[in-house]
């Protein structure tokens, strides 16, 4: 950990609601001018897109396990910037409009499921913001958690998870629904060993839970919406980063305590209520920096 080069670490499975999270720091950074090395939790993955259908297929790895993500290479970055405010990273092109980007940035001829070259991150950045499924991550071999400042796990309730996720791969993927169940039950043992303990090791967790009946989610013909749904927030330790709750439940409407550590909040109101409690502890680790 370093409080002159902070990493910020968001976790949480595709779809689950990082980006709601990612968007909010985006605003706070703009707000307090924070120039963020921004990285993303693709760009680790151990193979290409083609490769990785074949792994699968073969020794049916996952993109939630070790065996699929270069964790060794996440827990360097995140140790060396902490002490240097350097490293590297890479990006994982996702589409043929990131590929023209980056190839053009870095005269390369890459295709979307290939990785750019491993860059090194500019210099003068002002912290590390990682958006992944593996921010938190520990193997038994390498220790991602370890080099955090602070923590953030994202995750709905499990059946809405999976409801989110049949239904985004079979609209905008065009997966069946018995496929995505296939790849839901491959994941498992994953999931349960690699992405569902990260959320112990978190400073605070965003948990969506439906108020409508999700108990079949292989049945569900829509997903909730964030007006059908509250959000669990739970800081594991208030102390660490002087966590105002009387303050919190002044400027969310409808707000409540559930626990002495956790609030609850109205589903439409999860990205102003990261704004409200980020921006000042990333404020505060600004003035910390001391520079």
């Amino acid at each position: 950990m370093s409080k002159q080069h902070p990493v910020v670490a968001v976790t949480g499975s595709s779809g689950a609601g990082t980006t709601t999270v990612k968007r909010a720091f985006e605003h706070i950074f703009i707000r307090e001018g924070i120039n963020a090395a921004v990285v993303e939790g693709d760009s680790f993955h151990r193979y290409e897109r083609a490769e990785m259908k074949v792994k699968m297929s073969e020794k049916g790895l996952s993109h939630f396990g070790p065996g699929a993500n270069r964790f060794d290479k996440l827990a360097e970055l995140f140790k060396t910037y902490g002490e240097s405010g350097t490293g590297e990273k890479r990006y994982y092109l996702h589409s043929e409009e990131e590929a023209a980007e980056h190839n053009a940035r870095l005269g390369i001829d890459k295709k979307p499921g290939e990785f750019t070259p491993w860059e090194p991150i500019p210099e003068g950045t002002d912290l590390l913001f990682y958006e992944g499924l593996h921010g938190l991550a520990q193997d038994g071999e390498h220790d991602v958690a370890q080099h955090v400042d602070l923590g953030i796990g994202v995750v709905p309730i499990v059946n809405l998870e999976w409801i989110q996720k049949i239904h985004r791969d079979n609209a905008e993927r065009g997966y069946s629904p018995e496929a995505v169940v296939d790849t839901i039950m491959r994941r498992m043992p994953d999931y349960i060993n690699h992405i569902t303990p990260q959320f112990s090791r978190t400073d605070i967790n965003f948990q969506r839970v439906s108020l409508v009946d999700t108990s079949n989610p292989f049945i569900a013909r829509d997903i909730p919406t964030p007006d059908e749904s509250f959000v669990v927030i739970r800081f594991a330790d208030p102390k660490k980063f002087n966590t105002d709750f009387p303050y919190l439940l002044s400027m969310i409407n409808d707000s409540f305590m559930s626990r002495r550590n956790s609030i609850v909040v109205p589903g439409g109101k999860m990205g102003f209520a990261m704004e409200v409690i980020f921006g000042p502890i990333i404020d505060q680790m600004m003035d910390d920096r001391g520079l």
